[in-house]
């Protein structure tokens, strides 16, 4: 499973590859983190601020949360439908 950074942390990541000093790859080795991780969350703060087109950081939570609760409801409704069909079947006269 991926480790998971606050964002503080990524925000200061960014900050320091977005000044130019150094190279990613020695923010990358400077920072522990991966350069794909690097490359990564320079991408997604482009996107934050409006510099390239994509989903950002706050509609990709969204759209996560979203597809949560879909999944919930649908597991809900079945489970209603199924009791209903369960004492459904006790109602019908004989």
């Amino acid at each position: 499973m991926a480790k998971r950074f606050p964002k503080e942390f990524k925000d200061d990541v960014v900050r320091v590859a977005r000044d130019g000093k150094f190279t990613h790859d020695e923010v990358a080795h400077d920072f522990h983190i991966s350069r794909s991780s690097l490359k990564r969350w320079l991408h997604q703060a482009d996107i934050d601020d409006g510099l390239r087109v994509g989903l950002t950081s706050s509609e990709q939570g969204e759209i996560v949360q979203l597809r949560r609760d879909n999944r919930r409801l649908t597991m809900e409704n079945e489970i209603l439908r199924r009791a209903a069909a369960y004492f459904a079947k006790d109602a019908l006269p004989k």
